[in-house]
């Protein structure tokens, strides 16, 4: 059914059974029914000398060190001295922080699974329009061997999204990609809940099909998050003045949207959905945090600067459906150039494990257009911006004192093709070595594969 229009009417009368006592220390939106069990291993005390350094910040450092103690980034400088930790010579190597992957369907979209039937897909949850009271966390299979694959190429932090078919596609997870039975034990802390929102032409042909009761054009498709989030209005009034409702998980959701404890990513293509799903958010007094995929947000740069919303975009994606037709590949940096907060997104497990190549073939098509993009900003595209995203911008993405050492030593320029992973530590212990490569499969998928290549 769908979301009804009549919940702000009837709500005292509607929803007093099973009282749901909304007035707690924590709003329940906040909650989480999922708590991490992620445990950071011993970390690995080192001093990498004398590489090229991007910080991830925008800053540069040629012959630089980077030194590291316990799980976190102690010194970033030239000429360190060394504590009495083990010092890795980088010289010719470069250094940057950990790749974030903002747009991942990991664990989800298992492949060969779903290559070989679509139905080992638990990407998106379509019995309605309205999958508001989803954790996407709850279908990760963490034998994924995407998860690996990426680690090997540098990537540290994931975020795994629900696919976008619904309007209201649920919440995401955020991971790092290490070995563990359940997800619990990947989920990293200390971020912003996520959320999937789409618009555009994948939920407009939700309710194509005579069996759906939903939207089948784009006006019905903001229509229905329109009336969706005044109902939210109406129960987060009722939540925050502590009466007695019938908990509704869709709407708590949306509540916490509203109240900005919950962060968008919003599935949009073209300039004038973007806009649409920005005049929505406008009305509703809540901020997108980024646009996915938008192919089309450079032609609104100013739109998304004064919304203070990021966009997720690819280098090079064309042409594989109506909305994207008018893709162009400097799109990164004429976003760069226009002031707004852009990053790459993989939306893939093999452009999950090349995100910085994503980047350098962006800032290749910006060069010939007349747009210098240098590799010290290039990088943010791939690691601070994405953190920002994230809410985790205090504790990745960046090399500075203090912050989690995820780190990678690349064995050249990261913005080449040619360039390895050498060495990836996550929270200062070194997750993935190519000179020691794992001896067996990790993952029961990549049995007779030969696992992640050096």
């Amino acid at each position: 059914m769908r979301r009804g229009a009549n919940i702000g009417i009837g709500m005292a009368a509607a929803l007093l059974t099973a009282p749901f006592a909304g007035a707690q220390s924590v709003a329940p939106w906040k909650q989480d029914p999922f708590p991490s069990r992620y445990q950071a291993p011993a970390p690995d005390d080192m001093l990498l000398r004398g590489a090229t350094v991007l910080d991830g910040a925008g800053g540069r450092i040629d012959d630089g060190d980077v030194l590291i103690r316990g799980d976190k980034i102690v010194a970033v400088g030239k000429g360190l001295a060394n504590p009495g930790v083990r010092e890795v010579n980088a010289k010719g190597r470069w250094i940057t922080p950990g790749v974030i992957d903002v747009h991942s369907h990991d664990g989800t979209y298992v492949l060969p699974l779903t290559a070989i039937d679509r139905e080992a897909s638990d990407v998106s949850e379509v019995a309605t329009p309205d999958s508001a009271d989803t954790w996407i966390e709850t279908a990760v299979n963490p034998q994924d061997m995407a998860f690996d694959r990426a680690l090997a190429a540098g990537v540290t932090t994931i975020q795994i999204l629900p696919g976008s078919t619904p309007i209201f596609a649920g919440r995401s997870v955020v991971v790092k990609p290490v070995r563990a039975p359940t997800v619990w034990g990947m989920k990293a802390v200390g971020g912003v809940q996520g959320f999937k929102m789409a618009c555009g032409e994948n939920p407009k042909s939700w309710g194509a099909d005579d069996k759906n009761d939903g939207p089948t054009s784009r006006q019905g498709v903001v229509a229905f998050m329109r009336q969706s989030f005044s109902d939210a209005q109406a129960y987060k009034r009722a939540v925050d003045r502590g009466a007695a409702i019938k908990r509704d998980l869709k709407l708590e959701t949306l509540a916490g949207i509203l109240s900005g404890d919950i962060r968008v990513n919003f599935h949009c293509y073209r300039a004038n959905d973007i806009a649409s799903v920005l005049a929505v958010a406008k009305e509703f007094g809540f901020t997108i945090g980024a646009i996915h995929h938008a192919t089309e947000a450079y032609k609104i740069p100013g739109l998304l600067r004064a919304a203070g919303t990021c966009a997720a975009v690819w280098a090079d994606w064309w042409g594989f459906k109506m909305e994207a037709q008018d893709a162009v590949r400097a799109e990164a940096p004429l976003l760069e150039r226009a002031g707004v907060c852009v990053m790459m997104h993989s939306d893939s497990p093999a452009d999950g494990q090349r995100l910085n190549i994503a980047a350098a073939k962006a800032a290749a098509a910006g060069r010939r257009i007349g747009i210098a993009t240098p590799p010290e900003v290039m990088i943010k595209w791939t690691t601070s911006n994405p953190a920002r995203l994230l809410g985790l911008d205090k504790r990745v993405g960046t090399l500075a004192p203090g912050y989690q050492a995820d780190v990678v030593l690349w064995s050249g320029d990261p913005f080449s093709i040619y360039a390895k992973a050498d060495l990836v530590l996550i929270d200062g212990a070194v997750a993935y070595d190519r000179s020691r490569p794992p001896a067996v499969p990790v993952s029961d998928f990549e049995a007779g594969r030969g696992g992640a290549k050096p």
